[in-house]
């Protein structure tokens, strides 16, 4: 800790202290360095203590305590005002608008004190010749506060009249409030536009856009826009979550998971922030916070799961219903007790209103990782039956649930399993004849594949009992295919020998119908298929047997669905076979011939599997248009009908061929379903963490990196060598790194990149090693941390000189060089590195053969001389004499001449690098007092640029630049 010896300790101190996060360890910081402050005897150094003091108080849980400092600073000043400097003075009065928050904040703080304080405000803002506007929005925060919003719209339009000042709220704060305004009277879109500049980046602060983004989900999903209102979620959450300040913006993310279906979400949101529970320090954020957690907790009450643990106030363990209570109870007390201080029952209706919020989305994907809580619906709707009679009203007669199964089975629709296990559950307390029982039997051994081989011969038994041969030997036939599916192929294919001779004589006698030929034909096809992929063998007689089944059903379907599908799958083993014969090209023809006559028959769901075959080979050659229609196809055909992961599994495939074509922000869409559906399916550590990586990436290549970088954390915590792969693990950091890099986050984007090249260490190649060495060090030195950032560079420039990379080992040497300005290397560690770095392009150029290489390497070095003259020209030390910074500029000028020389030998290639050089040159001619020299060289770049382009923007920068450099001599 830093001794504090003198003012300008005490001043480096509090910066210091101003860095640190958010919460009691900073405010007890700022505590002792006000005691260190009184110790000084200087009366400024207690008033920026104070200041100081109140600041770290604002940003924090304990807001409650700025109102002492301010009251000893607003003392100090009416005693002696002359103490205060210009910076500290309008700090005074900037914080009287925290004192009014504050106290609104804090019920026991009666209401007519604070309207004293806004007239005690208000005065004083006069005598300090500051406009009025930062009072009536004070006054405009109160009358909305306690309800009065007659009185609030004449401040908010006395607010908005009055002229902007020094003491006024920043644009971002300002736009906030007006905005809440807007909500209040149920203009959600007018809100939404006078947000737009804070949520696009134009205006922000140290709390904007973070309450902005958080503020706006509500009014985004009651309008529809679920993306935008996905998007802000996890951009805001990302920003609020250090900042232990933002306790009620904090409650606007668990109210949006609480209203959108991502409980389980809301619930990891409510374990991060334990204390929120508790802190008194701010009772109005903590009355919003538990409001949302008897949102929350209701919620899950409604879906059955009142009982289930969950995050809560410490001291005990909480289920969802005692936390729903317990939090409803806190957060009315609190509401009371504001409407106790303020003589309405606003805030109580308020919350009341808050507190029974219905979800407005079902489910809202986010992207992150989820677990549904909400118990899953039936994923397609089954075809209703036909209406009861009056008499059977609730419960359906067991003849109309055989209907109902015999209905679905013959038409093929998707949950015929489904009927008849309900027939089969209503036949254990029903009389049923022979027949009804072997088809029972039969549609429950479909149900459970290999295990079924025993039920299919009780069928069969059944059917030959009851006199239908044909059916008999058909349930046999299914058998054996069940067999096959065990693997045992030789028994499936001897025990259909005796069914397959016994059915064609029936058929032929016509003492069976082509359903049950038809059927038996298929079993021995499948079972002969089997046998080619799994034995590579045999693909004569599968097709020979494929091409039995379609002369037999070839053009006799009609409206007989189960035949028009035996030539439909029929001709789909046709495209195996072509596809195992290595004839890619017609296996996609027969398979979009499979798929025709399954869509044509209205049976589109059993078309996906092909079109996903069709997709695979036409990504095999090469046709991605293809591959993308045929996967759209697949999921438009499935509909509702494909299983979960079934569904994540095609739109994950669609997202990867449409970012192989450059649609990034669909990619993403589909990215975003893969993911949810992985979830849903329970496969969120698998196939679920690599749609988030896939999704992650789609992100950053939109330059969305706060929601990539949220997605991408997300995905790395079940993403792992052994399942995915280390290459996947590599890229989600490296990408994540990047992420970071973007929003600033140096620090983190280090760790990340270090940890992507330690696995990538191990690497037969080395390339993305020392990629990732390199990326890691400019995050090191954007971190503030030059000597980790110059090993890092080291280790990077070793990788890049033994791959003979010299592109980079010369970078990686320029960014040591200026990284060495900030070591203990200095200057002359840096000039000594930048001279590396041209020995290296130097004797790169002189061994090199390729004409094209030979000028890359000419650009290389061009740009080394021209960052070695910078570098010598600012590493002058302050205190140096004149003599010195002579000859550091006159080195520096022949290290920017001869760049300039490399660079006008690359002709037009290397023209605005050329002039860039020129006028750096320029300068320094006008710093060694040479203005004829400095006018000579802007006059080369206007002549450079004769004739160019004017809407080029490099042209017209570098020829502002030349007319600035000429100015002096001209006058």
């Amino acid at each position: 800790m830093m001794e504090i010896a003198d003012f300008d300790s005490l001043r480096r101190a509090m910066a210091e202290n101003s860095e640190e996060p958010e919460g009691p360890a900073r405010n007890a910081r700022a505590e002792q360095l006000l005691v260190e402050a009184e110790k000084l005897n200087v009366p400024l150094a207690v008033i920026e203590a104070l200041g100081h003091q109140l600041k770290v108080y604002n940003y924090s849980s304990e807001k409650d305590r700025m109102f002492v400092p301010f009251a000893r600073l607003l003392r100090m000043w009416d005693e002696r005002p002359e103490d205060f400097d210009e910076y500290e003075t309008h700090s005074l009065h900037w914080v009287f608008k925290w004192m009014t928050a504050g106290m609104l904040d804090q019920p026991h703080i009666p209401l007519a004190s604070i309207e004293k304080w806004l007239g005690e405000m208000e005065h004083r803002y006069r005598l300090a010749g500051h406009s009025e506007r930062a009072v009536r929005s004070a006054e405009f925060s109160v009358a909305g506060h306690v309800g009065d919003l007659p009185r609030a719209e004449r401040a908010y339009t006395a607010w908005l009249a009055a002229d902007r000042d020094r003491m006024a709220d920043c644009h971002a704060c300002e736009l906030h409030g007006q905005g809440g305004w807007q909500l209040k009277n149920g203009r959600d879109e007018a809100a939404l536009e006078l947000w737009g500049p804070v949520l696009d980046g134009e205006y922000s602060c140290a709390h904007e856009p973070h309450t902005v983004l958080a503020s706006s989900l509500a009014p985004l999903l009651r309008l529809g826009r679920v993306d935008e209102a996905r998007a802000h979620h996890l951009r805001g959450f990302r920003l609020v979550r250090p900042m232990e300040s933002m306790r009620g913006a904090y409650a606007d993310h668990v109210e949006f998971c609480a209203l959108t279906g991502n409980e389980a979400r809301g619930l990891e949101l409510l374990a991060e922030r334990p204390a929120y529970f508790t802190d008194t320090g701010q009772p109005r954020s903590r009355m919003d916070f538990l409001a949302v957690v008897a949102l929350l907790m209701d919620r899950l009450t409604g879906l059955g799961l009142g009982g289930q643990r969950v995050p809560g106030p410490a001291g005990r363990t909480w289920t969802a219903g005692e936390l729903a209570g317990h939090a409803r109870a806190e957060a009315l007390e609190l509401a009371a007790r504001f409407d106790a201080r303020n003589g309405t029952s606003y805030v109580g209706d308020q919350l009341r209103e808050r507190m029974a919020q219905q979800p407005l989305v079902d489910r809202l994907p986010l992207g992150v990782r989820a677990v549904r809580t909400a118990p899953a619906g039936p994923l397609a709707p089954v075809a209703p039956a036909p209406a009861p009679a009056p008499e059977q009203a609730g419960q359906p007669s067991f003849p109309a649930l055989l209907a109902e199964a015999r209905r679905l089975s013959d038409t093929l629709r998707p949950h015929a399993l489904e009927a008849w296990a309900a027939v089969a559950e209503a036949a254990e307390e029903t009389e049923v004849d022979t027949y009804v029982r072997a088809e029972i039997a039969d549609h429950t051994a479909m149900g459970r594949g290999p295990e079924g081989v025993e039920l299919f011969e009780r069928a069969a038994e059944l059917y030959a009992e009851a006199g239908d041969e044909g059916e008999a030997i058909a349930a046999r036939a299914r058998a054996a295919y069940v067999r096959a599916l065990s693997g045992e192929l030789d028994e499936a294919l001897a025990a259909l020998d005796e069914p397959y001779d016994r059915i064609l004589a029936l058929y032929a006698d016509d003492a069976t119908g082509v359903r049950q030929t038809a059927s038996v034909l298929m079993s021995r096809a499948r079972i002969l298929m089997r046998q080619v992929h799994e034995r590579s063998t045999g693909a004569g007689d599968a097709e020979q047997a494929v091409r039995e089944l379609l002369a037999l059903v070839g053009g006799r379907g009609g409206s007989d669905l189960r035949l028009v599908s035996r030539a439909a799958e029929g001709r789909a083993m046709l495209a195996e076979l072509a596809e195992h014969a290595g004839d890619g090209e017609r296996a996609g023809e027969l398979f979009r011939q499979a798929t025709a006559q399954f869509v044509g028959a209205e049976l589109p769901w059993f078309a996906v599997e092909y079109e996903v075959r069709v997709a695979a080979l036409a990504h095999e050659q090469g046709d991605l248009a293809e591959a993308e229609r045929a996967l759209r196809a697949a999921l438009e055909h499935g509909g509702p009908y494909v299983e979960p992961v079934g569904r994540a599994q095609l739109h994950l495939q669609l997202a990867e061929v449409l970012g192989g074509r450059g649609a990034a922000e669909e990619a993403a869409e589909h990215a975003l379903e893969a993911a949810h559906w992985a979830d849903e399916a329970g496969q969120s550590g698998t196939l679920g963490a690599w749609a988030r990586h896939q999704l992650g990436g789609f992100l950053l290549r939109q330059g969305r990196f706060a929601e990539a970088a949220e997605v991408l954390e997300s995905a790395l915590a079940d993403l792992s060598a052994e399942t995915h792969g280390d290459g996947a693990v590599v890229q989600t950091q490296w990408w994540l790194g990047d992420c970071l890099s973007e929003l600033g986050e140096h620090h983190a984007a280090a760790e990340r990149r270090l940890q992507a090249a330690e696995i990538a260490r191990h690497w037969p190649e080395q390339h993305d090693h020392a990629t990732l060495a390199h990326l890691a060090a400019e995050s090191l030195g954007n971190a503030g941390l030059p000597a980790e950032a110059d090993r890092a560079y080291t280790r990077a420039g070793e990788l890049w000189r033994a791959m003979g990379n010299v592109h980079f080992l010369v970078r990686s040497l320029r960014a040591r060089a200026w990284l060495a300005l900030r070591t203990e290397a200095g200057p002359e560690g840096a000039r000594k590195l930048m001279a590396d770095a041209v020995r290296e392009c130097e004797a790169a150029l002189e061994a090199v053969g390729d004409p094209a290489a030979a000028e890359r390497l000419a650009g290389e070095l061009g740009h080394t001389r021209r960052q070695f003259g910078d570098l010598l020209a600012r590493s002058v030390p302050e205190d140096a004499d004149d003599p010195a910074i002579q000859e550091a500029f006159e080195a520096a000028l022949a290290q920017m001449t001869a760049a300039i020389s490399v660079f006008a030998g690359l002709g037009e290639d290397g023209l605005h690098s050329r002039t860039a050089a020129e006028l750096a040159a320029g300068w320094l001619e006008a710093d060694l007092s040479r203005p004829a020299a400095a006018a000579a060289r802007a006059r080369a770049v206007l002549d450079a640029y004769e004739g160019a382009d004017p809407a080029d923007e490099t042209v017209r920068a570098r020829r502002a630049e030349a007319r600035q450099l000429l100015e002096p001599t001209e006058e």
